[in-house]
């Protein structure tokens, strides 16, 4: 890898980087990665994401992004935060922490979870929303698939809406971001929550997810969606083996390729026991493990349950010299 060492980066903000330079771990037919070869890639990497009122300048350090589920059934906290007040309390906490962004949702996205309906939806989040945008100046998100929610949240005050059907799940939802003029994410993912883990197949996932993430983009843009405000995420475990899984943790640098801020959510997720030997450990440790290594591929945002622990490694690891991708200046 080509690194640059960081220097004064706990507060300053990181000059816009060109391109990054990253070795490429090339991943194996069967999608793994197992095989892996130092070809030096150059990619444009994208300096800010423009949102429904105002723009985040990115740095050295990534942003993140506190998970708020309000929801009974969420793969790690479902039930923890269903009641309004104590969700509310849980984002302010989130953003005490160090996240710069809340990423409400009401709808559990787990592998075969069971679908919710838009009104028990909008009575989860909504609330929600209004009081977190109240009390705190941190950007709010909606992770949701459905036009009418991420409509009624935008009016409620939130910033981005997080679609993990890359805005191709509701027909309607397309209109309401640019209406809105909304920061969007645009995830991938196979198949549905109901079925994206029966049998996810890819002849080569990297490649695989970054043409469909062209596609959505190039969908969106012509949509009508301006581009500094398109966000993209390659779905870690939406669809994917832990291979999978793996394979793209070690290749997020790639998708900077596609001009935009990449967001990755890897936090908590069933990768992290499996590479431990155990289902039931804890997975803080290794999810912050985890998001050193996005440090190192200037990954933009990443998304997390545990904002506290990554924040501080992050500050530690760049205070001490820690590696970021190099600009070639």
């Amino acid at each position: 890898m080509t690194f640059r060492t960081s220097r004064s980066v706990l507060d300053a903000a990181m000059p816009p980087l060109p391109s990054v330079t990253m070795n490429d771990p090339t991943p194996a037919t069967d999608g793994s990665h197992s095989q892996r070869r130092p070809v030096a890639t150059q990619s444009p990497w994208a300096p800010a994401w423009q949102l429904a009122t105002r723009r985040l300048e990115f740095s050295a350090q990534p942003k993140l992004m506190g998970i708020v589920n309000v929801t009974p059934d969420s793969f790690s906290d479902g039930g923890q935060f269903l009641d309004p007040t104590r969700a509310v309390e849980h984002g302010l906490g989130l953003a005490r922490d160090g996240a710069e962004i809340l990423d409400v949702g009401g709808e559990s996205t787990r592998p075969y979870a069971a679908p919710v309906s838009v009104d028990d939806e909008l009575r989860r989040v909504i609330p929600v929303i209004q009081s977190l945008c109240e009390q705190t100046q941190v950007a709010v998100s909606v992770d949701t698939s459905k036009a009418r929610v991420a409509r009624e949240a935008m009016a409620a005050g939130a910033e981005i809406i997080n679609d993990v059907t890359g805005l191709e799940g509701d027909p309607g939802m397309l209109a309401v971001a640019r209406e809105t003029k909304a920061g969007v994410c645009a995830m991938h993912m196979q198949g549905t929550p109901q079925v994206m883990q029966d049998n996810p197949t890819y002849q080569d996932v990297v490649a695989e997810i970054e043409d469909y993430l062209r596609q959505r983009r190039d969908a969106l843009i012509a949509g009508g969606i301006d581009p500094e405000r398109l966000c993209l995420d390659p779905g870690i475990g939406f669809g994917k083996t832990h291979e999978h899984n793996l394979t793209l943790l070690a290749n997020c640098h790639r998708f900077h390729r596609l001009g935009h801020p990449v967001l990755v959510g890897h936090s908590r997720k069933g990768f992290i026991g499996k590479v431990l030997g155990d289902k039931t450990a804890d997975r803080t440790a290794g999810s912050v493990g985890v998001g050193l290594a996005l440090v190192n591929q200037a990954i933009q945002v990443i998304r997390v349950h545990d904002v506290r622990p990554l924040h501080d490694a992050m500050r530690l690891y760049l205070a001490v010299g820690g590696a970021v991708p190099g600009s070639g200046a």
